[in-house]
């Protein structure tokens, strides 16, 4: 049970086999200035007080073990089978106290006083429900996080064959918001944020919940951020906070499951917010165009063309079919 007292900020990390990567994550979160990880009624005006809520999903490589010895200020929730993303940061988020709550990816780095920033507009704009950073790559590059709400043809070029042949099309463009950059670096309304790094305020969370767990992984922050503004809340692009995001470090460990959980989620999606016939158009196109990729990528296996590599994707696009991209619970 929780102890009455409350923090400003509860920063969930959701970790799975990635120890290495979440140590960094969990050093620049204790490095950050403007804030205390002291226990949280006992923060010192005018630092901000926070806690770091840690959920493992089942890890092998010593995560929970790692956290517990080297941060000992963390709450640690080891989990003995994989819960799926958004599970386990509702677990998360039934141990929080923070007034705002940021659910941080493991593969991300935070920067300056990003956290101290995030907060600091939050408490000045109470019409916004949650904010996501500026999102950088290791090197340094701008990472794509801002969106529109996808349309039925957005969601045919998101991450399917289709966008890797063609990936600077106009619908991509349209949806990544890539044709309207925020205006001299300022905030900017958005439709969502991309969830590497989602800061929710808990009145927002009081009011329509946590993650959907009908997602495995993939489309929960789209979804919660429509639940959200249709709940009257703003959503907000802040890029003057950065974070450094080390994309897809979990998900690559299993390949054939991403492509799986990514899909099935976007096909969810669809047929939770625009009825069954857009998601089973959508499903059916995305069958189709996973199933052209296996024959390309068969006929190159018999050219003799990098043979172990399309023996790779021939069996990631070969798992993806079999599920037929159905449902893994039924949409609420």
């Amino acid at each position: 049970m929780c102890p009455p007292t409350s923090a400003d900020l509860s920063v969930i990390v959701v970790s799975w086999n990635v120890s290495t990567l979440l140590r960094r994550c969990l050093r620049s979160l204790y490095d950050s200035p403007g804030v205390s990880f002291a226990t949280p009624d006992g923060a010192a005006a005018p630092l901000i007080s926070a806690e770091v809520i840690v959920v493992d999903n089942a890890s092998r490589d010593g995560s929970a073990e790692m956290v517990r010895a080297e941060f000992p200020e963390a709450v640690v929730i080891a989990n003995h089978t994989n819960l799926g993303f958004t599970a386990a940061n509702n677990q998360g988020l039934e141990t929080s106290r923070g007034r705002y709550v940021l659910f941080l990816n493991p593969d991300t780095e935070v920067t300056d006083d990003a956290l101290a920033t995030m907060v600091r507009y939050m408490d000045a704009h109470p019409e916004v429900g949650a904010l996501g950073p500026e999102l950088r790559f290791g090197d340094g590059s701008l990472q794509s996080s801002r969106r529109r709400f996808p349309s039925l043809a957005d969601a045919f070029f998101e991450s399917t064959p289709l966008a890797w042949h063609w990936p600077e099309n106009a619908w991509a463009r349209r949806y990544r918001m890539e044709d309207t950059p925020p205006p001299d670096n300022a905030p900017q309304p958005v439709d969502w944020v991309v969830g590497a790094a989602l800061m929710a305020r808990r009145a927002t969370l009081d009011q329509i919940g946590g993650f959907d767990e009908g997602y495995f992984m993939y489309s929960e922050e789209l979804d919660w951020c429509r639940r959200a503004k249709e709940a009257g809340w703003q959503v907000v692009f802040l890029p003057e906070a950065r974070i450094v995001h080390h994309e897809g470090k979990s998900s690559e460990q299993a390949v054939a499951a991403r492509h799986i959980h990514f899909q099935t989620s976007k096909v969810r999606y669809f047929r939770k917010f625009h009825g069954p016939v857009a998601a089973e158009s959508l499903r059916w196109m995305l069958l189709g165009t996973f199933a052209g990729e296996w024959l390309l990528e068969g006929g190159k296996w018999l050219l003799g063309s990098q043979r172990e590599l399309r023996r790779q994707r021939m069996a990631a696009y070969g798992a993806l079919l079999r599920t037929g991209l159905l449902p893994e619970h039924d949409a609420s």
